[in-house]
């Protein structure tokens, strides 16, 4: 049940660090209740109210836990409506020395592993939570990133096509999910202060127009205004969140 009468609910996945902890703080501070997916069980670290009943402890890389999941997600929404939906969940492997792993040595169990949660969860999720978000004429925000469109030097190939399919399911989502009322739209991280950085990024900082890291508050307020009333006419796009990094 949510917290108050007709408080707006967000289901986040990938939660546990990062852009997803900033994107809690903003919803949370905006009077939204959070459900948040991790592989990780609910930890004292995320300092939200109410986090740990409203916490889901999933694997995204196992497709029939992620199907199962939609059940229990289900019965934690008030009235059946889910405001916004975030795929922001995302895994990037490196190979046993730290390197970015090409197309010739990924493994295809890797491969598959990393579509799983980058790419099969989002249409998992959206597909079976559909007249949720269609009750609450709500939003779909999923998380691309620069290395959907651009080779990367430390973003694995798995990692950039499984982005590059995630923007692609965007615009196919929003063509399918239009008519039910539902937003569905993408944001594209650049180079973002986080812990899973790499090193010789600050290589990549000093070629940037903005000459800086981005912050994950500033991401998940590009977020949140997608999931918010000011975006109500925007479906289908990929904004990008990078410093001028694409240009």
């Amino acid at each position: 049940m949510p917290d108050t009468p007709d408080q707006k609910t967000l289901l986040l996945t990938g939660a546990s660090r990062g852009i997803g902890h900033a994107t809690v703080r903003k919803f949370a501070a905006e009077g939204w209740r959070v459900l948040t997916c991790s592989r990780q069980p609910f930890s004292s670290d995320c300092p939200w109210p109410g986090g740990e009943r409203n916490h889901i402890q999933l694997d995204l890389s196992d497709p029939e836990a992620t199907i199962a999941a939609v059940e229990d997600i289900r019965a934690r929404l008030d009235g059946g409506r889910l405001h916004a939906l975030v795929n922001n969940a995302g895994i990037s492997p490196k190979s046993d020395d730290g390197g970015r792993l090409n197309t010739l040595d990924t493994d295809l169990r890797t491969w598959g592993h990393v579509f799983h949660v980058n790419f099969f969860a989002s249409v998992v999720l959206a597909r079976g939570l559909k007249e949720e978000l269609a009750a609450a004429r709500g939003a779909v925000v999923n998380v691309t990133s620069i290395a959907g469109a651009r080779v990367h030097p430390f973003a694995g190939a798995a990692y950039a096509t499984s982005k590059a399919a995630l923007a692609a399911l965007t615009r196919e989502m929003a063509h399918d999910f239009g008519p039910l009322g539902v937003r569905v739209n993408a944001i594209a991280p650049g180079e973002v202060e986080t812990s899973i950085l790499s090193d010789g990024t600050d290589k990549i900082v000093e070629g940037l127009p903005l000459r800086r890291l981005g912050q994950p508050s500033e991401v998940a307020d590009v977020i949140y205004f997608l999931c918010a009333d000011a975006s109500a006419y925007v479906s289908g796009t990929e904004i990008e969140v990078n410093g001028g990094q694409h240009v």
